[in-house]
This record gives structure tokens, C-alpha cells and sequence, in this order.
């Protein structure tokens, strides 16, 4: 007999609660990145969003225009994608590309040309998690997940079953090449966000969305 969707859910609760919690894998300092020499622990993040950083405490008010690189997924065997699709990476590292072009326009004008008043962003995916179909928005909906999810949320971390995306961020001066700031970066949702279950690559989608306007204010 084909196991219900309740029956499925209920397993999965069982699962982590044996577990103790849905862990999903947390960022590393991936090795075939131009930063993996200097990125280090990040002893200033307490959510573990950000786990690994280097920054100069760049003067951000200095520069008024931004170079944005083609955003790519990481191709080291370190990568993080599972077996997430090539179609899917894809789709978003497109997506990455729009969405932080567009958050970063409302704070720097978009160029092609290196000056001293401009920053070149290099943004690789180096992982992606889809949500669980009908799972994920089945855990929003029933009680147990509900509690589950409450406590992540609190917590700051991700909701059963939900997808997520993890990206680095590499920062340069383009008149003198120099790194300004690079960090490696888990996002994805608010646990509670039923709506960014919705499409297996909706809340990855999120994480990004959430990733592009943590980056603008960072430089503001």
C-alpha cells in the first residue's frame, strides 16, 4: 500500500526527532574559489548564515558603481548541490544574476568600465537544496510541523523539508584589483513562509531574494 502524505509526514517527524533536528548541510570554504586562501572562520556571525568572511572594513561610501561578473555554480567536486539538476542551477544562477543586478542598482550605478570609484561583485552558487514537494507546504500546514518550524524560526534556521541556497561573494577594487571583502553564505526562507514552499526552487529563490538586500545594505 502507497504510504499517504500524512503517513509520509509523520515519518519525517519521527525521522528528526530521532535526530534531534533536519540538519542540512552547513557552507565550507569551497577550495576552487580566487578567496578559499583567505576566508576564515566567522567569529562575528552568531546565526551561522555567514560562517566564513574576509573583509579589509572597506570604506563602502567611496564607491558609486558596481561591475557585476556573469554569476556561475561551482563546479569543484566540493560542491554543494546534492543532486539538484543542471537545469535547476541554472535557472538559478539567472536568477541570481537578475536579482542581485537589480538590488544593487538601487545603490550603485551598473557598469562595465574598472574606475577607482567601482567595485567588481563575483557571485558563485556553491549550493541548492529544492523544497520537498507537497511535503514542505504540508509541514507548514499541520500542527506538528508547525511546532517544528516555530522553534526554527526562532532559531533563524530553515523549515523542514524547505529548500535553500548557498553563494559566495567575492568583492574587488577594479582600479587596483584589490580583495575587499569575500564571504560564504547559507540563505533560505523564514520557516513560518508557507508561500516560499510553493515550486521546488521557490525557496531557494527566497534565500537569494533575502541574500541581494543583505549585500546592498551591508554596502551602503
Amino acid at each position: 500500500m502507497r504510504m499517504t502524505v500524512n503517513g509520509r509526514f509523520l515519518a519525517a517527524i519521527a525521522t528528526c526527532s530521532l535526530l534531534g533536528a533536519c540538519a542540512s548541510p552547513q557552507p565550507v570554504p569551497h577550495t576552487g574559489l580566487a578567496s578559499a586562501p583567505y576566508l576564515k572562520p566567522n567569529a562575528e556571525d552568531d546565526s551561522g548564515n555567514i560562517p566564513y568572511r574576509y573583509s579589509t572594513q572597506a570604506n563602502w561610501a567611496t564607491y558609486s558603481k558596481v561591475i557585476i561578473d556573469p554569476v556561475v555554480a561551482y563546479r569543484g567536486t566540493d560542491n554543494q548541490f546534492g543532486d539538484m539538476s543542471e537545469s535547476d542551477r541554472a535557472a538559478l544562477a539567472q536568477y541570481t544574476q537578475s536579482q542581485f543586478t537589480a538590488a544593487l542598482a538601487k545603490r550603485f550605478a551598473i557598469t562595465n568600465t574598472p574606475g577607482p570609484d567601482t567595485l567588481r561583485i563575483t557571485l558563485t552558487l556553491t549550493g541548492a537544496a529544492i523544497s520537498t514537494p507537497v511535503l514542505s507546504t504540508f509541514a507548514h500546514l499541520d500542527m506538528a510541523g508547525n511546532v517544528y518550524n516555530g522553534v526554527q524560526a526562532v532559531r533563524g534556521k530553515e523549515g523542514m523539508m524547505t529548500g535553500w541556497v548557498m553563494y559566495a561573494a567575492e568583492i574587488r577594487d577594479t582600479s587596483t584589483g584589490q580583495l575587499l571583502e569575500a564571504f560564504e553564505t547559507k540563505q533560505y526562507p523564514n520557516a513560518f513562509n508557507v508561500m516560499a514552499t510553493f515550486g521546488s526552487l521557490g525557496a531557494a529563490k527566497v534565500g537569494i531574494d533575502k541574500g541581494a538586500d543583505t549585500l546592498v545594505a551591508q554596502l551602503k
